[in-house]
Order: C-alpha cells, then sequence, then structure tokens
C-alpha cells in the first residue's frame, strides 16, 4: 500500500477543516472505469461498480477480498448501506417484455448472507428503498425525493423549475445537501426549508459529519473531465482542498475517520483522518 504524506496532498491555500493523517492506495485488482459507490459507516468495507452503474461489488479492506454482489446494469446506482452496515439496497435495472426499463430494488444481508427482492418491477429509474428507518432522498422528475418511516415526500427548496441531483442526508437527519444544476451546492433543512448556498466547485457532495460535506470540485472541456479534486467544507464557509493536481479524484464517500474516492483511471483511494 502506498502513504503519501500529508505534505502532499493539503494545499496552503486552503483552511484546515480535516486532519487527514495519510493518503491509501487501495490494492483492488484492476479493473477498467472501476469507481466507488458506497462505504460502509466505520470503513471496513467499500462499494464499487463499473463507470456506466453496472454491477456492485464489495471489497473488504482488511482480507483484501473482492465479493461480487450483482452483475445487472445499474446495481451501482445510489446504493444505499444501513446504519450498521450490515445490509445494502440496490437496484438491478432489466428490459421487460413490454420493452420497458424496469427495477427490482434487492436488499443484501451480510450478516446473515440473505438476499431478498423488496419491489419488483418499478419504472422509476431513481427511487430507492432503504434497508432501515433511516431518513434517505433521491431524485425523481429533477425533484428531491424524501424517504422518513414509509412516507415519501416531494422537495424543491429552491424552487419547481429548478433541476436538482446528488441529494444526500446528515447523519443527524436533520439537513439535506443537494446540487441544483447551473448553480452550485446547497443545503437545506430536511423538510426544504432555510436553503444555504454552499459553493458552485462542490458536486457530488456527502456528509463527513453534521457540519462537513465533501465533495469534487471538477472542471472539464465539454467533452472530458480535465481535472477534479476533493474537497471539504464547513457550513459556515470554510474549505478545505484534500488531494492535488498530480490525480483527478472523483465522487468521495464518508466513513468513520475516512474518506475513500475513485480516480479517472479507475484506482481507489482513501484519505485517514484524525
Amino acid at each position: 500500500m502506498l502513504f503519501v504524506a500529508v505534505c502532499l496532498i493539503s494545499l496552503a491555500a486552503s483552511a484546515q477543516v480535516l486532519e487527514v493523517v495519510s493518503m491509501q492506495k487501495l490494492p483492488i485488482p484492476a479493473k477498467a472505469e472501476m469507481k466507488v459507490a458506497g462505504v460502509s459507516p466505520d470503513g471496513d468495507y467499500i462499494l464499487l461498480t463499473s463507470g456506466s452503474n453496472k454491477g456492485l461489488q464489495r471489497y473488504d479492506i482488511a482480507s483484501n477480498t473482492m465479493t461480487t454482489l450483482s452483475e445487472a446494469e445499474g446495481a451501482g446506482y445510489n446504493v444505499q448501506v444501513s446504519k450498521d452496515g450490515k445490509e445494502v439496497v440496490y437496484r438491478e435495472t432489466y428490459v421487460g417484455k413490454d420493452k420497458l426499463r424496469k427495477n427490482n430494488i434487492i436488499r443484501k444481508n451480510f450478516a446473515t448472507k440473505k438476499e431478498a427482492i423488496i419491489a419488483r418491477a418499478q419504472r422509476s429509474t431513481s427511487r430507492m428503498a432503504t434497508s432501515d428507518n433511516l431518513k434517505s432522498v433521491s431524485i425523481e422528475n429533477r425533484l428531491i425525493i424524501l424517504k422518513s418511516n414509509g412516507l415519501t415526500t416531494t422537495l424543491a427548496p429552491n424552487g419547481m423549475n429548478e433541476s436538482y441531483i446528488w441529494p444526500s442526508v446528515s447523519p443527524d437527519g436533520s439537513r439535506i445537501c443537494y446540487y441544483v444544476a447551473g448553480q452550485g451546492c446547497w443545503v437545506a433543512n430536511i423538510d426544504g426549508s432555510n436553503p444555504q448556498f454552499i459553493s458552485r466547485d462542490c458536486r457530488a457532495a456527502q456528509w463527513y459529519d453534521n457540519n462537513i460535506i465533501v465533495a469534487m470540485a471538477d472542471e472539464d472541456d465539454g467533452h472530458f473531465t480535465t481535472a477534479s479534486a476533493i474537497v471539504a467544507y464547513t457550513l459556515d464557509g470554510k474549505k478545505q482542498v484534500l488531494t492535488n493536481d498530480s490525480m483527478i479524484a472523483m465522487y468521495p464517500y464518508a466513513a468513520k475517520n475516512a474518506i475513500v474516492f475513485s480516480t479517472i483511471e479507475g484506482a481507489t483511494y482513501m484519505l485517514n483522518i484524525k
């Protein structure tokens, strides 16, 4: 494993939001377009998928082993991990006899090794069920869908005419983070009230804790991603760049004392946080 000193990954111009003690390249078997799709709360395993979200695999860090959970289309999109890390919920997309794309929603319990279809043949491409009673958010028809204790609510904190992407719920369930196309990243109360602008360069944001979000600040030439860094923001406006321009780092996911992310080449890294 490769450990890179903090001085190589922290930029002096950034305010310190998180104390990064090392960066670790995980020895995952090489596979084209492999990217992170999720991480367990304790950071002991990572979920991986292809660049097109086909298939889902679990990589256990301690044993350096890979387990295939699904080879289906869409399995790596909007994966939900339970609070205790024992269950994962994912979709399997297929084309039915009516030639329409549909999704079965699958729940996998790692402790019992049991797998169950908890929703069959859904037409929705974005709505997901959760594996426990936690609040979760997804996107449907460009709006935010909040699921909480069996109830579904549509949220549009910045107005019904905006396009929303990349929503996530804070660990304490009190706030949501989301991106408005053409504007940037926002945080609002869980009911969609009091929207607060964070930054334009804060895409695919995930909560690290109740006051810090991690995201990617990416650039493109209209066709390809030309640069991308992992960044951290506090809700009061502090920013820290966590990776340097030696890599194109994308799509971070946060665990306890860790952040995992993919590079455009398909490598997987973990930032270890004090």
